[in-house]
C-alpha cells in the first residue's frame, strides 16, 4: 500500500478514536451543544469496540511490509539472475574466443608445417636436377709418361694388379727410355718374329694373353702396354716392383 494510504487510514482511525471517546464520556440524557452538533450531523457509528478499527489498520499495514518485502525479494532474485546470466554469457564468449585463438594456431603451425615440407621438397628436387644435369667429369691424365702410368694404376687397382708408380716408371726407362714406340729388332725374340714392342718391350703374345678389359688393343698404345706387362709381371713375379731386369 503507498505511503499516502497509510497516512489516510491512520488520520481516519485517530477521528473514529476521538469520536467513540466524545460519545462514551457524554451522558445519553445529557444536552449538550456537542451532542446536539453530533445528532445534527447524522453521525453515523458502528456499535462494535473502536479496537476492532484500530486492529484492521495494523493489519493492513503488516500485509503492506509484507508485499514490499516479497516486491524487494523479487527485485533482488531477478538482478542475481541477470548478474548470473551476465556472468555465464561472458563466460562462454571467453571460451569460444580461446577455442578461436586455438584453431587459428593450430592452423598456422599446419601452414608452417605444410611450407617447410614443400621447401624440403622443392630442394631435393632441385638437387636431384644439380645432380641429373651435371654428371661427374671423367678423370683426366696429361698425355705423357706421368699421366700414362697414373692411368694405367688406376685401370690396374680396378683389377686388382698390383705394381707402384715407381716400379713402373723404372722398368720403363730401363727397357725403352720412355719411348711408347720403341721396339726390340735384334734379340732372339725379333729373330723369332715377334719382336718386343712399347713403354715396356712387351711381344705381341704376351700382350695378347695378358691384355686388360676396358684398354686399347693397340700394342703400341702407352697405357694398354704398361697395364698388359704389369699384370704379366704379377702373374710370373708377383708384381712389376719385382722385375729389375729382363723378364
Amino acid at each position: 500500500m503507498p505511503k499516502n494510504t497509510h497516512k489516510i487510514a491512520i488520520a481516519g482511525a485517530a477521528t473514529l478514536g476521538a469520536a467513540a471517546i466524545a460519545f462514551s464520556v457524554v451522558p445519553a440524557d445529557a444536552h449538550t451543544a456537542t451532542t446536539d452538533a453530533v445528532a445534527s450531523s447524522r453521525v453515523a457509528y458502528s456499535s462494535e469496540p473502536v479496537r476492532d478499527v484500530k486492529a484492521g489498520v495494523t493489519d493492513q499495514l503488516a500485509g503492506s511490509s509484507v508485499k514490499v518485502d516479497a516486491i524487494e525479494a523479487k527485485k533482488k532474485a531477478a538482478a542475481e539472475a541477470a548478474a548470473k546470466k551476465k556472468a555465464a554469457a561472458e563466460a562462454a564468449h571467453k571460451a569460444a574466443a580461446k577455442k578461436k585463438a586455438a584453431h587459428e594456431a593450430a592452423r598456422k603451425a599446419a601452414a608452417k608445417k605444410a611450407a617447410a615440407a614443400h621447401k624440403a621438397k622443392k630442394a631435393a628436387s632441385r638437387s636431384a636436377h644439380r645432380a641429373a644435369v651435371r654428371p661427374v667429369a671423367a678423370k683426366t691424365y696429361a698425355d705423357n709418361l706421368d699421366g700414362w702410368i697414373r692411368e694405367s694404376l688406376d685401370i690396374m687397382k680396378k683389377h686388382g694388379i698390383p705394381g707402384s708408380y715407381d716400379g713402373i716408371k723404372r722398368n720403363i726407362m730401363r727397357e725403352s727410355s720412355g719411348n711408347p714406340n720403341a721396339i726390340n729388332d735384334w734379340d732372339i725374340n725379333a729373330i723369332n718374329g715377334i719382336p718386343s714392342k712399347g713403354l715396356l718391350q712387351v711381344i705381341p703374345p704376351t700382350f695378347k694373353t695378358y691384355h686388360v678389359a676396358g684398354t686399347s688393343w693397340n700394342i703400341y698404345n702407352p697405357v694398354a702396354n704398361i697395364t698388359a706387362a704389369c699384370n704379366y709381371a704379377a702373374d710370373r713375379y708377383g708384381s712389376m716392383d719385382n722385375v729389375n731386369s729382363a723378364y
